[in-house]
């Protein structure tokens, strides 16, 4: 039997076959595994979640939800991302501009510091507050003269989620102004544009997506945070506790039945929420 040898086309050819194949092989493995993690990992406790929150029912899942104590802190949950959300987007929109548009002395400094709630625990924020604010701290002598109360109220919480959520709508508009540059702008303003009139009909219609990118993420952070709000609020049910200290306070107190998970199934379902708006208002950046 005589057998004829590859040409070296055919050699070439036989190699990037034998190439593909190895490829199709390496990308079924990583998909099937991408899978199995996504499933073990995320899917199946968001599965667990509701799952043990519906336990009881409707009805038993709408009870527990709605219990004085759990809607007091869904509803302080509320009070505090609504305060944050705005004041985060104004404060991300003016150091924006100032580091796109301007230089100065301290420009990478202020860069470096607004990154700065990315790199410490929430909770040494908490106790940094804790040290400020306290009545044994370096402002405290001045608050109990005047009566002003910021920790284990209202105001702690807000004060401790602004600075743990303060880099997030800086950080998504700050690349689109220094990529958009600053030349329609200048434009607006030779034809007569005062400064509000440019931030309106020239700025903000550049950066509107990447701007509700960072508040949805603003939002999302500021409903689930838990590390520093633990430390400043004083963990008082009905009082200061927030829906993630809710969570914990329902989980500890052995109400594993259906109360601690419906409040969880609540935490979640705004996440997920989240999510979605994410994708979409990203998808919009992107396209942008």
């Amino acid at each position: 039997m005589t057998v004829t040898p590859m040409s070296a086309h055919e050699q070439i050819e036989a190699g990037r076959r034998a190439a593909n194949a190895g490829e199709r092989r390496t990308a079924r493995l990583l998909i099937a595994l991408a899978l199995v993690s996504t499933a073990f990992l995320i899917a199946a406790p968001l599965v667990y979640i509701f799952w043990r929150a519906f336990a009881a029912g409707v009805g038993g899942y709408w009870a527990a939800i709605t219990t004085p104590d759990t809607l007091h802190a869904i509803w302080l949950t509320v009070i505090v991302t609504v305060i944050v959300v705005p004041v985060n987007v104004a404060f991300g929109i003016a150091v924006a501009w100032a580091i796109a548009r301007f230089r100065f002395p301290g420009r990478g400094l202020l860069m470096t510091i607004v990154e700065i709630p990315f790199s410490i625990s929430p909770i040494i924020a908490g106790i940094c507050y804790l040290l400020l604010y306290g009545r044994q701290g370096f402002l405290g002598p001045f608050l109990r003269e005047h009566d002003i109360t910021v920790l284990f109220a209202l105001p702690g919480i807000v004060l401790v989620t602004l600075f743990v959520t303060a880099p997030f709508v800086a950080r998504e508009v700050l690349p689109l102004m220094l990529a958009k540059g600053s030349e329609q702008e200048e434009a607006a303003v030779t034809l007569g544009a005062r400064g509000w009139q440019v931030f309106r009909y020239v700025t903000l219609p550049g950066i509107r997506w990447a701007l509700l990118y960072g508040a949805v993420l603003c939002a999302a952070r500021a409903v689930g945070e838990f590390g520093g709000v633990s430390v400043v609020s004083g963990r008082v049910a009905g009082q200061t506790n927030t829906l993630p200290l809710q969570i914990e306070l329902l989980y500890n107190e052995m109400n594993t039945s259906v109360a601690a998970f419906a409040a969880a199934s609540t935490l979640t379902m705004i996440a997920i929420i989240a999510l979605i708006a994410k994708t979409f208002l990203d998808s919009h950046n992107r396209r942008g």
